[in-house]
C-alpha cells in the first residue's frame, strides 16, 4: 500500500491565472491541505496586471510568469517541476475531497491520462443541464475541457509533446492527441467549476457560441482567428 506522503509527493499541481486577484487566494487555500502533506503547487501567471502574481505567492510553492497564453502558462508549470504526475486546475475549478487519490488510482490502475466529471455553481437549473451534457459528451468523446481537471502521467504528457502552442482549443487538441496515446479514465467524481462565464454571457448563448466554434476547429479553422472572433463576440 502506498502512504500518503509517498502519494502526495508523486504529484504537482498546475494552476494557470490572469487577472484573478479576486478569487486567487481563495482557491489556493483549497489546495493546502494537499500541500501539506507533499503535493507540489505552482501557479503560472499569464502577465497579470493585477495582483494576482503577488497574492498566489503565500499559497503556492512556485509562482512563475510567462506571456499570456494558457497552454503556454500549463506548459511552463509542467516544465519547472520534476513530479511524475500532473494535474492541470483551473482557479475557478474546485476539487472534491479524495480527487487526488481518485485520480491517482486511476493513473495506477493502468490508464494515462483522466478527467472528472464537472458540476456548474451555482447549480441552477440551467447550469446543471449544461454539465450534465458536457459530461455526456465527454464521456461518449474521449474529448475533455480544461474545466474537468485534466490529470496525466508525465510520460504521457511528454509522448503528446503537452499543450499545443495555440490561443484557443488547447484543452480539445490535447483531448484527441492524448486519446491516441492512452485510454482516457473519465472519472464520475464531480469537480465543481464557475457558472459566471455563464449566467453572465447567457446561457443559450454562450453554448451556441461553443458549439460553433468547435464546429469551427473542427473544420480546420485557425485557432488565432477563432480566439479573436471569441474574444470580440464576448
Amino acid at each position: 500500500m502506498i502512504c500518503r506522503q509517498t502519494w502526495a509527493q508523486r504529484l504537482a499541481i498546475i494552476v494557470p491565472v490572469r487577472n484573478e486577484s479576486a478569487v486567487v487566494e481563495a482557491a489556493l487555500r483549497r489546495l493546502q491541505d494537499l500541500r501539506n502533506l507533499g503535493v507540489e503547487l505552482i501557479v503560472v501567471d499569464g502577465t497579470s496586471t493585477d495582483a494576482t502574481a503577488t497574492l498566489a505567492r503565500c499559497w503556492a510553492d512556485t509562482v512563475l510568469s510567462t506571456p499570456p497564453g494558457r497552454a503556454r502558462q500549463l506548459n511552463a508549470g509542467a516544465a519547472a517541476s520534476q513530479r511524475q504526475l500532473l494535474l492541470f486546475l483551473h482557479v475557478d475549478t474546485a476539487l472534491p475531497p479524495n480527487a487526488v487519490q481518485a485520480a491517482l488510482a486511476a493513473l495506477d490502475g493502468g490508464y494515462g491520462w483522466g478527467r472528472f466529471d464537472v458540476t456548474l455553481d451555482p447549480p441552477v437549473p440551467a447550469l446543471r443541464l449544461v454539465a450534465a451534457m458536457m459530461n455526456l459528451r465527454s464521456r461518449l468523446t474521449g474529448i475533455c475541457t480544461g474545466d474537468q481537471a485534466l490529470f496525466m502521467t508525465r510520460e504521457v504528457f511528454d509522448s503528446v509533446g503537452g499543450f499545443p502552442a495555440q490561443d484557443l482549443m488547447e484543452d480539445i487538441e490535447i483531448s484527441r492527441r492524448l486519446r491516441r496515446a492512452a485510454r482516457p479514465a473519465c472519472l464520475r467524481l464531480k469537480v465543481t467549476t464557475s457558472g459566471r462565464r455563464w449566467l453572465r454571457d447567457g446561457v443559450a448563448r454562450t453554448v451556441l457560441l461553443m458549439w460553433w466554434l468547435r464546429l469551427r476547429y473542427a473544420c480546420g479553422a485557425d485557432p488565432a482567428a477563432l480566439a479573436r472572433w471569441y474574444r470580440e463576440a464576448r
